[in-house]
């Protein structure tokens, strides 16, 4: 085994300690969020630095990999997903730490039947279940499994789409709890976005190992190349 495939197995289990990191942040959310445990809430805020490290460690580690190696083809593909992927797994730690902030700042618990309506829990399931795909996808270097995110995040879509009109109609007939409902819609937009996030990652690994560029493309199209 040569120096540079030493160095691209070593980033590449890096980063899968980062992204379980991520993923068990999220975990921790979804927890925290059902539970309003403000306790757990600040432990993943507080975790965000250990995401924040990990990705400069990462930025560094693929520079010297640029600088010492000058990688190409399949190695350089890696390498370059390997950065876009450290950045969205920073963007989505920044994210889960937003929906943690939102939790500590809730009076009391989210009404049970709020929380079922906006189909808040199933979203943050979904979102999960992405972020796991992809890092199992990423591990096994496997692009079947990373297509199965496109269909996924349609699901993430159609519930933020439909979340204004569903709160505006709770906060109509429970305007006690609009404060509450006001930081659920915000939440929602959060795990939009983290499944936005995984998709890319999805992109960024079909990117490295079949050398195909997905992004702007449908989901349909995605699904198929």
């Amino acid at each position: 085994m040569s120096h540079l495939e030493i160095e691209l197995q070593q980033l590449k289990a890096e980063t899968i300690k980062m992204w379980s990191l991520v993923n068990l942040q999220l975990r921790k959310g979804k927890d925290s969020l059902i539970n309003l445990d403000k306790d757990l809430a600040r432990e993943v805020m507080l975790s965000e630095r250990r995401v924040n490290a990990y990705e400069l460690k990462l930025d560094r580690d693929c520079e010297n990999i640029f600088a010492l190696f000058n990688p190409v083809a399949v190695d350089l593909r890696c390498v370059l997903a390997i950065l876009k992927i450290n950045n969205n797994l920073e963007r989505t730690g920044d994210i889960v730490e937003g929906i943690a902030k939102f939790v500590t700042n809730v009076d009391s618990t989210f009404d049970k039947k709020l929380l079922e309506i906006t189909r808040v829990v199933e979203m943050y399931e979904a979102a999960i279940s992405m972020m796991d795909e992809v890092l199992e996808a990423f591990d096994r270097e496997n692009t079947s499994i990373a297509r199965k995110v496109f269909q996924q995040d349609e699901l993430l879509d159609d519930i933020n789409i439909k979340a204004n009109a569903v709160i505006a109609d709770y906060i109509r007939n429970n305007p006690e709890n609009i404060e509450a409902a006001l930081y659920l819609l915000s939440i929602i937009r959060k795990l939009e976005r983290v499944g936005d996030q995984a998709k890319n990652m999805a992109e960024e690994l079909i990117f490295y190992i079949e050398a195909k560029v997905l992004k702007h493309r449908s989901i349909k199209e995605q699904s198929k190349e």
